[in-house]
């Protein structure tokens, strides 16, 4: 596609990847990052007849949503759970309109686990099945366990790590502690939470670890993936695919953003998507540089880990249950496996490390990682077959995301979240890292690059004065018709 180049911020005007001149009659916004956050950005300034391009570094849309079809049918690698099935969910009026079914996981909205209990088979490594009447006393003794810490939380003035509460609330309350497979299994739950912010209990901070807002519902598993939502939004958008952004200058009059082989685009201003591990490693050049407060907002939220490995079987050998787990001594060689045949009906299961294990894994070659996640799965069946197909996901090691979502880290504040979302001049940021209330999850993404657009739409209407004429952001074709939410519990 051919590229214009503009040099001149005076011009007032947007060089796109179709090579078309925007005239100064409409405003011009560059949005940086496709995933769900960039392109409801995009879908809601463009409805609102503003001149939109949309710059992507991969060769798909999507970032850190990504449904695989390599099986022959829809598998997520990325999310796939919708938190919070409910009207109130931003992504629900699409969700429904589409006529997505949903697979409720959980009726529960806790960050614990989004699977209720009874949906749950644990074995220990020797293959010999956990009772289901003492996971379900673990899990209660789990729940009382962190209620406690946050009898510890209040306590004490400085924040330190859930790991270190969980030791201090078990010296004080001796009755909490679990013995021999009573252990195993409270390792394999604090696994468990661990997966719900893809890091480790040491890291995770006591003071903000359950801030985030909890929709109502429960949570619900994307049955034929998020793919046909990313489509629905993106329905004649003027997205760029293959356009690594390498730079991006602001000035009062406009913006200009550099792509990895030089070419340039202009535009009134830019919003800024991309991961917060992309943000983190500085592969971007601002110019000028952000402020000071902007860039400790980077560097001071964490960002963790989870992937996936996905094994594909001629024919089902495991429990009709929806979550298979291995428990062990320590909470890193726990494991779990997410079973899609039951929301699904294809074989699958879907191997889930997160934190230091998802990383570690990363070294490994997709073959060694596939066959890790099998040898997992064989502690626990040890007749299971062999797969048919393998798909292993590198979120933490992939140069567009370095990273899964974002958590707080011990000892920073949760405000985090909303300094990293405050615009600067005429760049706006948008994406999970930026969702004080639904941070690492898609609807939280999605939320955001609806208010960024909101927040540039109003910015520019000083310079745009006719921009009362113009249709509200997200047009009506996109918004209202609603259907109620397909939900299923097989």
């Amino acid at each position: 596609m051919a590229i214009t180049k503009e040099e001149n911020l005076d011009s007032n005007s947007a060089v796109c990847s179709s090579g078309r001149d925007f005239s100064i009659s409409s405003p011009s916004v560059i949005v940086i990052g496709g995933g769900f956050a960039g392109l409801a950005a995009a879908r809601a300034l463009q409805d609102a007849s503003f001149k939109v391009t949309l710059l992507e570094s991969r060769d798909r849309i999507g970032g850190r949503v990504y449904t695989d079809y390599s099986f022959g049918f829809p598998v997520d690698m990325g999310a796939s759970w919708l938190h919070g099935v409910c009207e109130e969910n931003p992504l629900a009026p699409i969700i429904g309109r589409l006529g997505l079914p949903l697979y409720r996981t959980s009726g529960d909205n806790s960050v614990l686990y989004d699977h209720d209990l009874e949906s749950y088979a644990l074995f220990d490594m020797d293959g010999n099945q956990v009772p289901s009447e003492l996971v379900t006393k673990v899990g209660e003794a789990f729940e009382e366990i962190i209620e406690e810490t946050k009898k510890v939380r209040d306590e004490v003035s400085e924040d330190m790590s859930v790991d270190q509460a969980f030791s201090i609330v078990l010296k004080r309350r001796p009755e909490l502690r679990q013995n021999g497979l009573s252990q195993k299994v409270l390792q394999w739950y604090l696994c468990r939470m661990e997966g719900w912010f893809a890091a480790d209990a040491d890291i995770i901070s006591l003071k903000t670890w359950d801030q985030e807002e909890l929709l109502e519902g429960g949570h619900g598993l994307m049955v034929q993936g998020y793919y046909p939502v990313l489509q629905d939004l993106a329905v004649g958008l003027d997205i760029c695919l293959n356009h690594r952004v390498t730079k991006v200058s602001r000035r009062y009059n406009g913006v200009r953003v550099v792509v990895e082989d030089g070419r340039t685009f202009v535009a009134d201003a830019a919003i800024i998507t991309i991961p917060l591990g992309v943000l983190k490693a500085n592969t971007i050049e601002f110019d000028p540089p952000l402020p000071e407060w902007k860039e400790a907002a980077i560097s001071d939220l964490g960002v963790g880990n989870e992937n996936k490995i996905a094994l594909y079987f001629e024919e089902v050998f495991w429990p009709n249950v929806d979550f298979l787990g291995v428990v062990a001594p320590t909470s890193y060689s726990c494991s779990y496996f997410l079973n899609l045949h039951k929301a699904t009906g294809h074989a699958v299961l879907v191997y889930m490390p997160a934190g230091r294990l998802a990383n570690d894994i990363e070294k490994m070659s997709d073959e060694a990682a596939a066959n890790f996640a099998i040898l997992q799965l064989k502690r626990i069946l040890p007749h299971a077959s062999e797969p048919i197909q393998c798909l292993v996901s590198r979120w933490g090691s992939d140069s567009n995301s370095l990273g899964c979502y974002s958590y707080d880290i011990v000892g920073k504040a949760h405000d985090l979240y909303d300094r990293l979302r405050i615009p600067v001049d005429n760049l706006f940021f948008a994406g999970e890292a930026t969702s004080m209330l639904y941070p690492g999850t898609v609807h939280g993404a999605f939320s955001t690059g609806i208010e960024a657009a909101k927040e540039c739409r109003e910015h520019l209407m000083e310079q745009y004065t006719h921009l009362e004429l113009f249709q509200p952001v997200m047009a009506e074709e996109h918004s209202t018709k609603y259907a109620p939410l397909q939900i299923s519990r097989l």
